[in-house]
């Protein structure tokens, strides 16, 4: 799945746990350590190509650097 590509790719070195959960009638939540990222049924659209991870991003700031970097 591209979502847990994209947040293992960046932050492999910073997340704890990834939870990505289908649920009942196209629900799709995005939950990293536990604090929801993006709920598609909250917002009433799949998420866009890289939109998890850049609202993750947002999310931790500069302060954290991606993996490798």
């Amino acid at each position: 799945m591209r979502v847990a590509e994209d947040l293992l790719g960046a932050y492999q070195h910073r997340i704890d746990g990834l939870t990505l959960t289908p649920g009942p009638k196209g629900i799709f939540d995005v939950a990293v350590n536990d604090e929801l990222v993006f709920s598609k049924h909250a917002v009433g659209r799949h998420a866009e190509p890289g939109e998890v991870l850049a609202t993750f991003m947002e999310r931790v700031g500069p302060a954290i650097a991606t993996y490798g970097s």
